[in-house]
Protein backbone atom coordinates (compact mmCIF):
# COMPACT_ATOMS: atom_id res chain seq x y z
CA UNK A 1 0.00 0.00 0.00
CA UNK A 2 1.23 3.32 -0.76
CA UNK A 3 1.36 6.17 1.74
CA UNK A 4 -1.21 8.02 0.05
CA UNK A 5 -3.43 4.84 -0.16
CA UNK A 6 -6.42 4.91 2.51
CA UNK A 7 -7.89 1.51 3.32
CA UNK A 8 -11.34 1.43 1.40
CA UNK A 9 -14.12 -0.85 3.83
CA UNK A 10 -16.40 -2.29 1.71
CA UNK A 11 -18.51 -5.73 1.85
CA UNK A 12 -17.51 -7.95 -1.28
CA UNK A 13 -19.92 -10.80 -2.49
CA UNK A 14 -17.59 -13.83 -3.49
CA UNK A 15 -18.59 -17.39 -5.45
CA UNK A 16 -18.14 -20.08 -2.60
CA UNK A 17 -15.59 -21.73 -4.33
CA UNK A 18 -13.69 -18.37 -5.08
CA UNK A 19 -13.90 -17.56 -1.24
CA UNK A 20 -12.78 -21.11 -0.31
CA UNK A 21 -9.76 -20.75 -2.12
CA UNK A 22 -8.89 -17.25 -0.75
CA UNK A 23 -9.23 -18.78 2.53
CA UNK A 24 -7.12 -21.83 1.90
CA UNK A 25 -4.29 -19.08 0.47
CA UNK A 26 -4.18 -17.27 3.32
CA UNK A 27 -3.78 -20.26 5.68
CA UNK A 28 -0.93 -21.48 3.30
CA UNK A 29 0.91 -17.60 3.33
CA UNK A 30 -0.36 -17.63 6.66
CA UNK A 31 -1.36 -13.83 6.52
CA UNK A 32 -5.01 -12.78 6.97
CA UNK A 33 -7.90 -13.33 4.55
CA UNK A 34 -8.15 -9.70 3.63
CA UNK A 35 -4.99 -9.78 2.86
CA UNK A 36 -4.83 -13.00 0.46
CA UNK A 37 -7.92 -11.29 -0.98
CA UNK A 38 -5.80 -7.93 -1.71
CA UNK A 39 -2.71 -9.91 -3.12
CA UNK A 40 -5.10 -11.84 -5.87
CA UNK A 41 -6.79 -8.68 -6.82
CA UNK A 42 -3.34 -6.92 -7.44
CA UNK A 43 -2.19 -10.16 -9.30
CA UNK A 44 -4.97 -10.31 -11.17
CA UNK A 45 -5.05 -6.61 -12.45
CA UNK A 46 -1.12 -6.42 -12.83
CA UNK A 47 -1.50 -9.55 -15.45
CA UNK A 48 -4.83 -7.49 -17.27
CA UNK A 49 -2.16 -4.66 -17.46
CA UNK A 50 0.69 -6.39 -18.64
CA UNK A 51 -1.81 -8.06 -21.35
CA UNK A 52 -3.44 -4.84 -22.26
CA UNK A 53 -0.12 -3.45 -23.50
CA UNK A 54 1.54 -6.09 -24.84
CA UNK A 55 1.62 -6.29 -29.01
CA UNK A 56 -0.80 -9.30 -30.37
CA UNK A 57 1.10 -12.60 -31.04
CA UNK A 58 0.52 -13.68 -34.47
CA UNK A 59 1.53 -16.84 -36.23
CA UNK A 60 2.65 -16.96 -39.54
CA UNK A 61 0.90 -19.76 -41.62
CA UNK A 62 1.60 -21.06 -45.35
CA UNK A 63 -1.06 -21.12 -47.29
CA UNK A 64 0.59 -23.29 -49.98
CA UNK A 65 -1.21 -21.64 -53.05
CA UNK A 66 -0.36 -23.01 -56.59
CA UNK A 67 1.90 -21.56 -59.03
CA UNK A 68 -0.05 -18.62 -60.76
CA UNK A 69 -2.13 -17.76 -58.13
CA UNK A 70 -1.73 -14.46 -56.67
CA UNK A 71 -3.14 -14.13 -53.07
CA UNK A 72 -3.11 -10.15 -53.57
CA UNK A 73 -5.26 -10.46 -55.94
CA UNK A 74 -8.15 -12.75 -54.59
CA UNK A 75 -10.13 -9.78 -53.65
CA UNK A 76 -10.72 -9.06 -57.09
CA UNK A 77 -10.88 -12.66 -58.13
CA UNK A 78 -14.04 -12.92 -55.66
CA UNK A 79 -15.39 -9.82 -57.03
CA UNK A 80 -15.06 -11.42 -60.69
CA UNK A 81 -17.15 -14.48 -59.17
CA UNK A 82 -19.55 -12.66 -57.98
CA UNK A 83 -20.63 -10.21 -60.85
CA UNK A 84 -20.57 -13.78 -62.25
CA UNK A 85 -22.68 -15.06 -60.19
CA UNK A 86 -24.92 -12.34 -60.73
CA UNK A 87 -24.92 -12.15 -63.92
CA UNK A 88 -25.86 -15.64 -64.31
CA UNK A 89 -29.28 -15.50 -62.35
CA UNK A 90 -30.69 -12.35 -64.04
CA UNK A 91 -29.95 -13.86 -67.37
CA UNK A 92 -32.19 -17.11 -65.97
CA UNK A 93 -34.63 -14.80 -64.34
CA UNK A 94 -38.01 -13.68 -65.99
CA UNK A 95 -37.96 -9.93 -66.63
CA UNK A 96 -39.91 -7.61 -64.32
CA UNK A 97 -42.29 -5.96 -65.10
CA UNK A 98 -42.22 -2.05 -64.86
CA UNK A 99 -44.88 -0.20 -62.16
CA UNK A 100 -46.91 2.34 -64.20
CA UNK A 101 -46.43 6.01 -62.28
CA UNK A 102 -49.96 7.55 -61.74
CA UNK A 103 -50.29 10.80 -61.55
CA UNK A 104 -52.51 12.70 -59.11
Amino acid sequence: MNVNDTPMRMTLTLDDHLAGLLKRRARELGVPFKEAVNRALRAGLGEATRRRGAAPKTKPHSFDFRPGVDPDKLGQLADELEAEAFAERRAHDPPRRQRSRSRA
